[in-house]
């Protein structure tokens, strides 16, 4: 599948520094995303996680954090159980506007990671994307 790119903007009240802290700092990521492991560092590996009624931790997404250019862009590899270990890319860029950010994901390479499951995933993710940035666009305003 061609053209299977998601891309999403929003516009948020804050300034990119606290933008970039909302998506990299693992006390920060657990209010609009999901709980980190440990806050995301350039070249290093992340996890994003869920802890279950045992006890039990449970990797959600993962992957590697591949570029980071604090207070610009972030680009990561990102993986979910249903890719059976194939990753994806999801980069941010964040835009300085007068009294705020404009806020840009690019996640690509979806077809190539899930194969004839492909469309499923995509309507997943751009669901999932969607609350998730309106989950940030509340923590910031």
């Amino acid at each position: 599948m061609s053209n299977d790119t998601l891309n999403k903007s929003i516009f948020l009240p804050a300034s990119r520094e606290t933008v970039w802290s909302f998506l990299t700092e693992k006390d920060k990521l657990k209010l609009w995303f999901q709980p980190a492991e440990a806050d995301l560092a350039d070249k290093q590996d992340y996890a994003l996680v869920s802890t279950g009624d045992d006890g039990s931790v449970n990797k959600i997404c993962w992957g590697t954090v591949l570029e980071m250019d604090p207070p610009s862009r972030l680009k990561y590899s990102f993986t979910i159980k249903p890719l059976n270990g194939a990753s994806t890319i999801v980069i941010w860029e964040l835009e300085a506007l007068e009294g705020g950010t404009k806020l840009s994901l690019t996640h690509e390479g979806i077809s190539q990671a899930a194969g004839e499951a492909a469309m499923g995933l995509i309507l997943a993710l751009d669901k999932g994307w969607d609350d998730h940035l309106a989950s940030l666009r509340t923590e910031l305003s």
